[in-house]
């Protein structure tokens, strides 16, 4: 039969279980005593925590004690082992620097010693080396002299037996000898009327290739013009060039006469300029192999041009076109007035003024290009400018970190040092 677990309120009368209260009551006292169990087990880990905070500190401090110490002891060591140290190399040096000295002084005499033995040997092979030549040289002596007695001799005698023969050739040919000599007398004074003839033929050769070649060279240079050949035998000069261009016909005649004698003679201007105001030409040229003894070079004597072959070619090209301009000149004063009109209206045509608009703006377009293009430079050599900067900035820098670090070690660069920097290092 089941236990009766409730019971009523006297007050409410309302049933209560009591197994329900009694359980509540269990757990409350249980949650109590957990409450108070976690409350001490905390208390106690943090007590703990803090002994243990307390003991790291306390080790942490010794810690730091016992490394100032090893640091003091360490500067302290340091400081008497690099006294000691400089000490023993100091003593070590001069030890090294005494023995050096003492085996430089070894070798030194061991050498000085070795070398006057050579020395000594030197001069007794040289003192061999001299008699020997001196042997050579009075055998050699000694055998060109009996040479030259010899060819001395032979040549003595050779030219005994020689007069010998010639004398006996002579005295057995003598009219021979008188017969040859008067045949080469005669042809020797032929000889010479046959030069003297020849002479006269080749100076009269001689001035006519310089005709034919001044004729040749005016007729290739000068295409346009016509050179006119005057024959032989017929009054005037040798030639007479008739000037033309592509555009005008007869600007003008240029005169030339060609003399190859070796004295200039002043009567060939009287009568050349006789023949310039027969013939009707404007320029005359003079070409001699020989100038007037006042003359050094090329030049105008009594309205004659005067120069030589090889001063021709550059003077017919500057009187041709002397020539030429006095022709377009005197052309151009023909009908003055009407061109002067002409002219006139062309400069107040509208023509004219489009044309000059049209050039001004061409020149002001290209001004305008030319100032953007001076900006667009000036920019871009600032940038490069600066970039250049930056550059060297940071390689100074970077030169004077290394140099910190290392010392003279690293070479000056000249660049980047003082002038008096060089002076302090020697």
């Amino acid at each position: 039969m089941p236990t009766k677990t409730t019971i009523k309120c006297p007050n409410c009368h309302t049933d209560i279980d009591v197994n329900e209260i009694l359980y509540h009551q269990l757990e409350d006292e249980l949650k109590q005593k957990n409450i108070a169990e976690q409350k001490k087990l905390r208390d106690e880990i943090e007590a703990k925590r803090k002994e243990y905070k307390k003991a790291f500190d306390s080790l942490k401090a010794q810690e730091e004690s016992i490394k100032e110490q090893q640091e003091k002891f360490d500067e302290e060591l340091k400081k008497a082992t690099s006294t000691q140290l400089k000490i023993e190399k100091q003593k070590l040096q001069e030890s090294i620097k005494k023995e050096l000295a003492q085996e430089q002084e070894e070798s030194i005499s061991l050498l000085k010693k070795e070398l006057d033995e050579k020395s000594n040997q030197v001069k007794e092979l040289n003192k061999s080396k001299a008699e020997i030549e001196k042997l050579k040289r009075e055998k050699e002596e000694i055998t060109s002299k009996v040479q030259a007695q010899a060819e001395i001799a032979l040549t003595k005698r050779l030219q005994d037996e020689k007069e010998l023969i010639q004398k006996t050739l002579y005295e057995q040919n003598e009219l021979k000898f008188r017969q040859k000599e008067e045949q080469l007398k005669q042809l020797q004074e032929q000889l010479q009327i046959a030069q003297r003839k020849a002479e006269q033929g080749s100076m009269q050769l001689q001035g006519e290739v310089q005709e034919l070649a001044i004729e040749e060279y005016l007729a290739d240079k000068y295409p346009f013009d016509v050179i006119e050949e005057i024959k032989k035998g017929a009054r005037g000069a040798d030639c007479v060039q008739v000037v033309h261009t592509r555009e005008v016909q007869n600007c003008g005649k240029i005169y030339y006469e060609s003399k190859r004698t070796k004295e200039f003679q002043k009567s060939w201007i009287e009568k050349f300029k006789a023949d310039m105001r027969d013939k009707g030409v404007d320029v005359g040229v003079l070409v001699t192999q020989s100038l007037p003894n006042d003359m050094k070079r090329m030049g105008l004597v009594e309205g004659v041009w005067i120069c030589t072959f090889p001063e021709f070619k550059g003077l017919s090209s500057v009187l041709r076109e002397s020539v030429i301009k006095l022709s377009l000149t005197k052309k151009g004063q023909e009908n003055k007035t009407d061109k002067m009109s002409l002219l006139y209206n062309y400069l107040t045509s509208t023509e004219f003024s489009m044309q000059i608009e049209a050039i001004v703006e061409g020149f002001t377009q290209m001004q305008s290009d030319l100032d953007s293009e001076k900006r667009s430079m000036a920019r871009i050599w600032k940038q490069r400018e600066k970039q250049i900067n930056k550059v060297l900035e940071n390689t100074v820098g970077m030169y004077g970190s290394i140099k910190g670090i290392a010392g003279n070690v690293i070479g000056s660069v000249r660049a980047l040092e003082l002038p008096y920097s060089d002076v302090d290092e020697e």
